[in-house]
């Protein structure tokens, strides 16, 4: 199998299983890994998705023995991997070892955070091969780093050590090689102490608010704040912390932003 679930207390692990091929990506990955991020999305029980790599390697971008042989990768509406134009609404971690490259870079992109070990490179070589990095590297890395650097690494396709990353505020944890999953499942457990409902709602605005018009900006906030502090886990969240306890949060998965 191209890609391989596991699922370890409400955590989704989604390891893309090509390490022969620095698991590049073909089309069967993409639907693979797609289908994946809509389980995610769709079982109340799972809170939070980490996206990892088999082997010394993350994810060496798309497969160029398949689009030579004719193969369209990306799927329609969806991109790379079914998360570059549409991330899934819960939170997800990559996990980097070795190479994010390419499509591999803007997949991990694609996430909410990233954590790395020191084996880590990033980079987007894709103009010294004909070609653009359009499964949306050039829109977001300069959003995550200086647009400058991010030109610069843009245009001549250098690669991006794990150390120069973390400087430049690229990756939220760096951490010693082959410890990448084990600090996002560390960094996952954090993020489920909070509540389903304020999860999606603040990824769905940091994600998204930058780009929302001005003049509407409050109010698309306000609704979505109106969702989350009528619902129960707002009431669960403050009786929780004047009875000095634990939330039992709600389970269940919001409708579709």
């Amino acid at each position: 199998m191209s890609v391989l679930r596991t699922i370890e207390g409400g955590i989704l692990v989604v390891t893309i299983n090509r390490p022969e091929r620095r698991n590049a990506i073909d089309r069967a990955t993409s639907e693979a890994i797609a289908a994946a991020m809509d389980a995610l999305d769709d079982d109340p029980s799972l809170r939070v998705g980490i996206l990892t790599g088999a082997g010394a390697h993350f994810c060496a971008g798309m497969d160029l023995k398949a689009f030579l042989a004719g193969e369209r990768v990306e799927l329609p509406g969806r991109g790379l991997g079914g998360i570059i134009k549409t991330p899934p609404r819960k939170p997800l971690i990559a996990a980097v070892e070795g190479y994010a490259l390419a499509g591999g870079f803007e997949m991990a992109l694609a996430c909410d955070l990233i954590v790395a070990s020191t084996t880590a490179s990033f980079g987007l070589p894709e103009a010294l091969r004909g070609l653009i990095a359009g499964s949306g590297g050039l829109i977001r890395l300069p959003e995550r780093m200086p647009r400058q650097i991010a030109m610069e690494c843009a245009l001549t396709g250098r690669m991006i050590p794990a150390a120069e990353a973390e400087r430049w505020g690229l990756i939220n944890r760096l951490v010693a090689p082959s410890e990448a999953l084990a600090a996002a499942r560390s960094l996952a457990a954090e993020i489920i102490r909070c509540a389903p409902a304020a999860l999606e709602a603040t990824k769905h605005i940091v994600a998204t608010a930058g780009r929302w018009p001005q003049e509407q900006l409050w109010a698309r906030q306000d609704a979505l704040l109106e969702e989350v502090i009528t619902s129960p886990d707002a009431r669960e969240g403050a009786a929780a912390f004047a009875e000095k306890r634990d939330p039992v949060w709600t389970t269940g998965a919001e409708k579709d932003r």
